[in-house]
């Protein structure tokens, strides 16, 4: 029962930091798909549209 109870003071300090990292990593990359292809993708301007020729 002692060792379920600590499991953070068991782990490398590498280990948790490459967990850090891929967990703001997975973070970004979710905010970044729901800004592109989400709701708030309705208010992204086209520059590409706005300067047709």
């Amino acid at each position: 029962m002692d060792n379920d109870r600590n499991l953070t003071t068991n782990m490398e300090p590498a280990t948790v930091l490459s967990i850090s990292i891929a967990v703001i990593v997975v973070a970004i990359t979710g905010f970044s798909v729901y800004t592109a292809f989400g709701p708030p993708s309705n208010k992204l301007a086209d520059p590409f549209e706005d300067h047709e020729d």
